[in-house]
C-alpha cells in the first residue's frame, strides 16, 4: 500500500506534468500537438527573404574616389554636399571587389570589405553584404547621379549614428 505523503508526490506530479503539457501546447514552443481546429492559418513568409535582384546601379558607376561628409537634417544637404567636396583631398575610396562587388566599411568597420550592390522589389537600390535585400548592415542607396550619391544606414541606429551619408566624386588626379 502507498502512503499518503507517496500519494500526494505522485498526484502532484501528475498535476504538474499535465499543466506542463497544457502550457506547452499554447506557447507552441517545441511541443507540437494535434490542433483541433478546422481552419489554420497560411504559414508567413520571412521578412526579407526575396529572392535577390540586381541593382539598377553598376558596381563600375560608384568604385572611384569621394569626398565624403553627412547630415541628419535635410536642410543641410546642400552645406554637407560642399564639405564632401571639400574632403576630396583626403578622398574616401571606393574600390573594385574581386567579385564584381564594391570595397567598403560596414558601419562601425575598421577594415573595408567587400559588398554587393543589390535591388530590391520596391526598386530601391542597396550596398551590403550578401543576404537578405534589405539586411541590417545594407545601406540604401537614396541618390545617384553620378556625381553625388546619398546613402542612409538600414540599421536604426546606425542611421541615427551616422545619419545620410553624402558622397561627392573628387576629381580625376592630373
Amino acid at each position: 500500500m502507498i502512503s499518503s505523503a507517496h500519494a500526494r508526490t505522485v498526484a502532484n506530479l501528475a498535476a504538474a506534468s499535465c499543466l506542463a503539457l497544457l502550457l506547452g501546447a499554447c506557447g507552441g514552443g517545441g511541443l507540437s500537438l494535434p490542433s483541433f481546429s478546422s481552419s489554420q492559418p497560411a504559414p508567413e513568409a520571412e521578412p526579407g527573404t526575396a529572392p535577390e535582384m540586381p541593382a539598377s546601379i553598376r558596381a563600375d558607376e560608384i568604385v572611384g574616389r569621394w569626398g565624403l561628409a553627412s547630415f541628419q537634417n535635410p536642410a543641410d544637404r546642400a552645406r554637407t554636399e560642399a564639405a564632401a567636396r571639400a574632403q576630396c583631398k583626403n578622398p574616401y575610396v571606393i574600390g573594385a571587389g574581386t567579385s564584381g562587388g564594391v570595397v567598403m566599411h560596414l558601419a562601425d568597420q575598421a577594415t573595408p570589405q567587400e559588398l554587393r550592390l543589390k535591388g530590391s522589389p520596391s526598386g530601391k537600390n542597396y550596398i551590403g553584404p550578401s543576404g537578405p535585400t534589405p539586411g541590417e548592415q545594407d545601406r540604401e542607396i537614396v541618390s545617384f547621379d553620378g556625381r553625388v550619391m546619398i546613402t542612409r544606414f538600414v540599421d536604426k541606429d546606425a542611421a541615427t549614428r551616422y545619419g545620410n551619408m553624402v558622397y561627392v566624386r573628387c576629381a580625376p588626379r592630373a
